[in-house]
């Protein structure tokens, strides 16, 4: 056999326990799904099903891996957080290694008990994490593959003056008005409101949601949409002028067209997470630490970043970047610090019926 020959053990060269990342005591009897793991494991012998995003993995990640380690890997995808996480809770997690889902969606799995809990010793990379990763909830049982945040991306050419509050979205201009659009998740349509308000992405204050909901009702009218795929495509066509975005998606808008700018609100924004989480249904948990591991090596990571355009939280890997990506593309050159004063999206648990409830709302209305 090839380099695969050798054992996972020699790999991870003695790699000292990152305990910080996780909630179990490192060097514990306790495993991951509370069966030993063994880091001498033939990884070649195992396999994995993994589910992520289109168009979210780098073309030569997966390639790459199985000539490292001989693991075979089929690499499916699924088009929202609510497609994989349907599926998983349907099946008990039965079918699928890892699974790629936005942080809150981590923690709804989690509660569901379908999701491993990690160990440090067989992910060294995880010390390649920002120091600020500590902060994020779930890291026991999800890694953070890119984070960001949700913003205003508009048309420098195309309003009268920069937007620097989410009430310029809510209550726009005239000559913005008709041509703005508001992101159509139910979580993220509720974050203009909310932080206008002053009041958390997280809340469940049935008062607070109360206004919220008469305050999305009022905007309404003004918008064009609401939309969570076309919004850049309309911004560069100049049939939107300003949308509400996540802050990558605004770069796909800035790569055809310069006039396109990203500004966070005055009043704070979201603090998001897209993660790999193992299942606890896996039988081949060595090779799923082992791939979330390779995705964390700072030139793997690095290519993350320059394909979907988003940050991630490894500063070896966006020092790998192009300083004309940064150049071109602002919001990726934000820092961690910058990132955290977000505040990050958490699940609602039983709450969520009432975004659900205020959402259907909002658009019947």
């Amino acid at each position: 056999m090839s380099s695969t020959s050798r054992s996972w053990s020699t790999r991870l060269g003695g790699a000292a326990c990152v305990a910080a990342f996780v909630l179990a005591a490192c060097g514990s009897d306790d495993s991951a799904g509370g069966d030993a793991l063994d880091p001498d494991a033939d990884l070649a012998a195992q396999s994995l099903v993994i589910s992520n995003w289109d168009a979210y993995t780098p073309e030569g990640l997966v390639p790459g891996f199985t000539d490292e380690f001989g693991t075979e890997v089929d690499l499916t995808t699924h088009a929202t957080n609510e497609e994989i996480v349907g599926k998983l809770l349907q099946s008990d997690g039965e079918g699928f290694d890892i699974a790629f889902v936005s942080s809150q969606f981590a923690d709804q799995l989690n509660d569901a008990g379908l999701l491993a809990t990690l160990d440090p010793e067989l992910i060294p990379n995880m010390s390649k994490l920002a120091p600020e990763t500590d902060d994020l909830a779930g890291l026991a049982y999800s890694i953070p593959y890119t984070w960001g945040t949700t913003g205003l991306c508009y048309r420098e050419d195309l309003v009268s003056s920069a937007p620097t509050s989410w009430r310029d979205l809510l209550e726009p201009a005239d000559d913005v008005s008709g041509k703005t659009t508001m992101l159509a998740t139910d979580r993220w349509m509720m974050l203009p409101a909310q932080k206008a308000l002053g009041f958390s992405v997280n809340t469940t204050d049935d008062e607070e949601l109360d206004q919220v909901a008469e305050l999305l009702k009022a905007a309404k009218p003004t918008l064009l949409a609401f939309d969570d795929t076309t919004f850049y495509t309309r911004l560069v066509t100049g049939e939107a002028s300003l949308v509400q975005a996540w802050d990558g998606w605004c770069n796909y808008a800035i790569a055809e067209d310069p006039n396109v700018k990203f500004v966070i609100p005055s009043e704070g924004s979201d603090l998001w997470a897209d993660t790999m989480v193992v299942l606890e249904s896996s039988e081949n948990k060595e090779a799923a630490h082992a791939f979330i591991n390779w995705v964390l090596e700072p030139a793997n990571h690095a290519q993350v970043a320059e394909l979907v355009l988003y940050k991630v939280p490894n500063p070896e890997a966006m020092a790998l970047l192009d300083p004309a990506l940064l150049e071109q593309f602002p919001n990726l050159a934000m820092t961690a610090a910058e990132l955290l004063e977000g505040e990050q999206l958490v699940d609602l648990g039983d709450a969520q019926s009432k975004y659900t409830e205020i959402v259907t709302q909002v658009t019947s209305s």
